[in-house]
This record gives C-alpha cells, structure tokens and sequence, in this order.
C-alpha cells in the first residue's frame, strides 16, 4: 500500500473524519491490526479562510502547493485535498508534484453515476455552489446539478464557517440543512452530495429522504483503491 498523503486542515474537524475514515475502511479489509498508511500536513487554516473570502486563491494555492511537495519529499505515494472547495486549487497542487491527486469532484460523479442518479443536490460552502471549479466536473460526468437558492447558499455557508469548522453541531441548523435538503428533491434533485467534508456532521442517509453522497466516504475510497493499485488489492 502507498502512502496517502493528505493535504489537511481545511478543517481540522472534517480532518480528523478523514484520518479515521481511511484506517476504517483500511482495518476492514485487511483485519487484524492493519491501518492505513498516511502522511499529513495539516495547515492553519484561518490564513486560508481569509485567502478565500479575499478571492486569492492563488496564494492559498502556493500554501498547498509548498504542503504537497513537502509530503512528496516524504514518500507520500499520491494526494489528497480534504476539503471540496480546495479543489479550486486542484491544478495549482497537482502541477507541483509528479503524484497523483485523487479529486474529489471526480469521485463523487463516478459514485452518482454508477448508482444511475442524475441530478444531484449540492450542498456545500458558498464556493463550492457558485463556482464551476466543481460542478463541471459533474456536468462532464453526464449529471445535472441542482444548487439551492440564494437565501439557501448563505445560510449554508453561514453555519459551516460559523459553526461546523469550530465542531459546533446545533440541532436548529440540522433542521435547517434537513429542509434545504428537502427543497432540493422538491427542485427535481434526486439525491444529495454532502459537498463540504463537515456536512456530513448533521445530515446522512438517516435524515435525507433520497440516496445521499457523502464526499469523505467518496474521496477515502477512492484513495484507497489508488493507493493498493500495484498490488491489486480493493477497497469496498
């Protein structure tokens, strides 16, 4: 099995679900006291929230792209980003490294698609709903993305910034999430895309009337199966 090495702290809170989601699925398959193979560089990330919110995305591109040469030189075997809307910068990182970046927009198609849905519901920071960074990744995949309302994209990103990424988890935005999820499938959606890594905090398969995707569970497999490529070895 390679090293995966992960590009972290983007939150620390979907971070930490990644670390553990990864040795899960690596236990399961292998038994005993096997786990998983990680590298990770986990960044501050206050200095890239900012990056964000004042559009440089170049500068918190150079930050991660300095991070994924770091876990090359260190014998990581391929990439991850943990976070959706740090793909913007997907490029910027893969360009500075031979490894290979696992993505996670191209995951998530592949998963919708092979499970014969069409319209998926994006869910996610504000970013990740109105930039083309990801949902034409999904649109080169055959589906139709349906994305909330304005006052629906606010309010989702209001509660991951202000309080999934503090591992703040509040029951009146877990309703609130459950009826933006709704109004989703009311839209024609006919499954949701857990598209930022801390959604999956207050909505799953339980509490979504539809197939849902989470993109942690996604990306971790995905990243598996690459790194257990020259073995042979899956992941289910």
């Amino acid at each position: 099995m390679r090293p995966i090495g992960i590009l972290g702290g983007m939150s620390w809170v979907s971070t930490a679900h990644y670390y553990a989601t990864l040795n899960r699925m690596a236990s399961a398959r292998m038994g005993g006291l096997h786990s998983a193979r990680i590298l990770l560089h986990s960044v501050d990330f206050a200095p890239i929230a900012q990056m964000q919110k004042d559009d440089d995305w170049q500068g918190a591109g150079e930050v991660l792209a300095d991070a994924a040469r770091g876990l090359e030189a260190a014998g990581a075997g391929l990439l991850l980003i943990a976070a959706n809307t740090m793909h913007l910068v997907a490029d910027q990182v893969s360009g500075a490294v031979s490894l290979p970046v696992i993505h996670i927009a191209d995951a998530t198609a592949d998963a919708i698609a092979a499970a014969g849905l069409k319209r998926p519901g994006l869910i996610a920071t504000a970013y990740t709903m109105e930039r083309h960074f990801y949902r034409d990744r999904l649109d080169a995949a055959g589906l139709q993305p349906v994305i909330p309302n304005d006052a629906d994209r606010a309010e989702i990103h209001r509660i991951i910034f202000e309080e999934l990424v503090r591992d703040e988890v509040n029951d009146s935005s877990r309703r609130t999430y459950e009826d933006i999820a709704a109004r989703l499938l009311g839209d024609g959606a006919d499954c949701v895309i857990l598209g930022c890594t801390e959604v999956g905090l207050l909505l799953n398969a339980g509490n979504v009337p539809a197939p849902v995707f989470d993109t942690v569970e996604i990306h971790c497999r995905a990243a598996l199966e690459a790194a257990c490529f020259e073995t042979g070895e899956t992941y289910v």
